[in-house]
């Protein structure tokens, strides 16, 4: 198994995902996991500011649904380029981050996630009731495809496809630079002990804050991204259904963990895709399926695969004799 860590596993998973359109049957599987790619990137924001700070947001989806909003509206009513309105997604949902953390994050906590919770609604009412802006419960349709860039065109399903997962290699990347920087040691260290983090001399209010915006960002980029893929909104995208959904993602594959939002979207995309013969009736077996997932597997599945690497390490070095540990132990045997 050891070809599978590092550098070589992630080749590995690049390499599957490149090579999967070419096993798919149909569009449709192709669409299915585009959807999968987007929602691992929101889940990548998630995972920041839940699994890495500690700071447990119920209102991402809402902030998944002001991209997707943002790109819609300046499109469809304002004919702007989708690129542009691209990135003003990620400005949109990170100056928006930005106020609802500072308010927010002075809150510890169950206080939090019950604000964070609020927000999320009063996100959905604007949504399905400002009518002028967001043309309420009908929706936005007709958001054009991302335009092509040189002679790149993303008209196809096959295009698109390879589109976002090019967003979600990025979005990894940076994820990765962030978590194993001293910057993303910062957030951990918030995570574990506010008194701590505070005694090291980290500024608790702008590291929580800076955490909150960098994960909204990823979620508004997210849901740009859906929203050119998807080509309609409606206020169902800010529900806190969407929220939910991000972080079974995000439990089941392992919070904390930077291959955990992966593995818990595609693993849960693909039960949702086999039970869909049951139709109303597959949560029956899918609930069931996720508590048994979260009872003894409360660290998701990758979160308990490290954790368990990690006790056969030590307890390979523990019975090593050339360790510090087995050196007392060989010599009182030879005495």
């Amino acid at each position: 198994m050891r070809f599978l860590q590092g550098k070589a596993g992630w080749a590995l998973l690049a390499l599957l995902a490149l090579l999967f359109p070419m096993f798919a049957s149909n569009n449709y599987l192709i669409s299915v996991a585009t959807q999968a790619f987007i929602m691992a990137i929101a889940a990548l924001g998630l995972n920041l500011i839940t699994g890495y700070t500690g700071q447990f947001n119920l209102a991402h989806g809402a902030f998944m649904a002001v991209g997707a909003y943002t790109v819609g509206i300046l499109t469809v009513d304002h004919h702007v380029p989708y690129w542009i309105a691209f990135v003003s997604a990620g400005v949109v949902t990170g100056v928006l981050g930005f106020f609802v953390g500072l308010l927010s994050l002075r809150l510890k906590g169950h206080y939090f996630s019950i604000f964070t919770l609020c927000v999320s609604y009063i996100m959905f009412l604007l949504i399905e009731k400002w009518e002028s802006l967001t043309h309420g419960p009908v929706g936005i349709m007709g958001i054009p495809e991302p335009t092509g860039i040189g002679p790149l065109s993303f008209g196809t399903p096959l295009a698109q496809y390879y589109l976002v997962l090019a967003f979600l290699a990025f979005g990894l990347f940076v994820m990765g630079r962030i978590v194993h920087s001293l910057l993303g040691r910062s957030f951990m260290a918030v995570r574990n002990s506010d008194e701590l983090a505070e005694a090291l001399g980290i500024d608790l209010m702008r590291t929580k804050t800076l955490s909150f915006v960098l994960s909204v960002v990823y979620a508004g980029f997210a849901g740009a991204l859906y929203a050119g893929q998807v080509r309609f909104l409606g206020p169902d995208l800010a529900s806190e259904t969407v929220t939910f959904d991000l972080i079974m993602f995000v439990l089941v594959g392992g919070i904390g963990t930077l291959l955990g939002p992966l593995v818990g979207t595609f693993l849960v995309t693909w039960l949702t895709q086999s039970l869909q013969f049951l139709q109303d009736y597959r949560m029956v077996v899918f609930g069931p399926v996720l508590i048994a997932l979260i009872i003894f597997l409360p660290d998701g599945l990758v979160g308990s695969w490290l954790k368990r690497r990690a006790r056969r390490a030590d307890a390979a070095a523990t019975a090593s004799p050339s360790s510090p540990s087995a050196a007392p132990a060989k010599e009182a045997r030879h005495a």
